[in-house]
């Protein structure tokens, strides 16, 4: 059975910072998969001034690119596309996978958690700040940030509960 925890931050309409999120499904004692990523707010293509103010300068990429660097990480590719769709650039969507339950462990303290907070640091500093908030912003952005926020939320309690149902009531 899967086990999983999901750390997510949302934040409000008054910003078009990216939300953190923080999630890791366990399969078995030797073997996960972490997401860690600021979930953009806005479409990159049409906006590539937010990926270098939100991923670029922030070098989010440089942690992924660490833990990729651990024996026992790997790139994992989600088989959801919708999952994909809503990832930065500069996700890290990983598979661990070991022999030992104690060197899952000391990958997860050593670099997944140091990894985790950075993200949350940078989350915390340049997404999280009540500046953000003064920012003048139209109503058609507030109202675009709203349905993208509401169809992702929405998206994700309905594959949660297609995970959970099963395993609550199976």
């Amino acid at each position: 059975s899967l086990n999983i925890t999901t750390i997510s931050t949302f934040l409000n309409s008054s910003t078009r910072a990216p939300n953190f999120t923080f999630e890791v499904i366990q399969s078995s004692p030797t073997s996960l998969v972490i997401i860690l990523d600021l979930l953009p707010r806005k479409d990159l293509v049409l906006h590539p001034e937010y990926i270098k103010e939100f991923y670029q300068d922030t070098a989010l990429e440089s942690h992924r690119q660490s833990l990729l660097k651990v024996p026992g990480i790997k790139p994992y590719v989600s088989p959801s596309l919708f999952v994909r769709s809503g990832f930065s650039p500069a996700v890290s969507v990983l598979k661990l996978d070991v022999e030992e339950e104690e060197r899952l462990e000391e990958i997860m303290r050593d670099h997944v958690s140091p990894a985790a907070k950075d993200v949350l640091m940078v989350w915390l500093e340049r997404c999280a700040r009540e500046e953000d908030e003064k920012r003048v912003m139209g109503e058609e952005e507030k109202r675009e940030l709203e349905r993208r926020d509401k169809s992702f939320r929405k998206k994700n309690v309905e594959d949660d509960l297609e995970l959970k149902f099963p395993r609550m009531f199976g």
